[in-house]
């Protein structure tokens, strides 16, 4: 396999699951209320924390809420045949951890957990009215629907795709770019929301080209990864592109863009990542996002 066609060799961290979402128990209020008795719940505050105990989650009896499933609970499926559900509640005390902070830690199961309590969490936080006739909607399917209480309208909990692609020379270049609000020596690869009636690998080449001005090919499709923060999926490409090409930052994003040379990469990597205290030319994001797990692949 040429530099031209690396893949990636690790699941990303937040792609990692091994719960069972019993999808076949949504719309079983028996089932639901049954297993209720012994049910776990993870409580989840509006910065998508929750509690932890050293790289653990703590899940609570369910019965804490109530004897039967509470209004706003979203079931998130089974874990060793057991129940677990999520709420959003206003304060918690303790020690907390969010994804960013905590998903490098977790196991698969966890990570299951968090990621999806946090994403159809969020997604009820901005569903309270129907984007379809605008009345006021109720949470049905134990948290996996919303209702218009005007028209019976059902919604399903939202996903926005968007595009991630690290652009690279065919060789031992790859173009990094900062994020205007970023501080500087933060780098990354390229992203973007897909658009109405757009592909990805369409996405992927407008995305690129509003950015850095640069025209890419050989356009290949490397993964994905949940990301809710606060409701998107990434997918993941890698692109070729000419190094010789000038920089162009048009839409005004990217405050900064540069090629930078496997050696840099590796060097960047072997620091650590955003958060890393040293004066370096070069930080790499962290290891729950995906772009990580795709600058590793390519500077193997």
């Amino acid at each position: 396999m040429g530099v031209a066609d690396f893949e990636m060799t690790e699941v990303p961290l937040l792609s990692r699951s091994a719960l069972d979402r019993a999808e076949e128990l949504r719309a079983d209020t028996e089932a639901l209320r049954t297993g209720w008795a012994d049910a776990l719940v993870l409580r989840v505050n509006h910065r998508g924390q929750a509690r932890i105990d050293g790289a653990d989650l703590v899940l609570e009896p369910a019965t804490e809420l109530g004897a039967e499933p509470v209004p706003g609970a979203v079931f998130l499926g089974r874990r060793e045949g057991v129940h677990v559900w999520a709420v959003r509640v206003p304060a918690m005390t303790g020690q907390l951890g969010d994804l960013r902070m905590i998903g490098h830690r977790l196991d698969d199961a966890s990570a299951g957990l968090l990621t999806t309590a946090v994403a159809v969490l969020n997604w009820h936080d901005a569903a309270a009215y129907s984007a379809i006739d605008g009345a006021a909607t109720t949470p049905t399917m134990s948290g996996w629907s919303r209702h218009s209480t005007s028209t019976g309208h059902e919604e399903f909990p939202r996903t926005d795709p968007a595009v991630i692609c690290l652009v690279h020379d065919g060789a031992d270049r790859v173009l990094l770019a900062r994020n205007g609000t970023w501080p500087e020596r933060r780098f990354s690869v390229l992203a973007g929301f897909v658009e109405a009636g757009e592909s990805l690998e369409a996405c992927v080449a407008r995305e690129i080209a509003e950015e850095v001005g640069v025209p890419v090919r050989d356009i290949r499709y490397l993964g994905s990864q949940p990301w809710p923060f606060p409701r998107s999926v990434m997918i993941g490409f890698s692109a070729i592109a000419d190094p010789e090409t000038p920089l162009n930052f048009a839409d005004g994003e990217i405050a900064e863009a540069r090629w930078f040379g496997r050696d840099e990469v590796r060097d960047a990597l072997a620091l650590g990542d955003w958060t890393s205290p040293e004066d370096a030319p070069l930080l790499v994001p962290g290891s729950v996002s995906i772009a990580r797990g795709m600058i590793e692949a390519w500077a193997k």
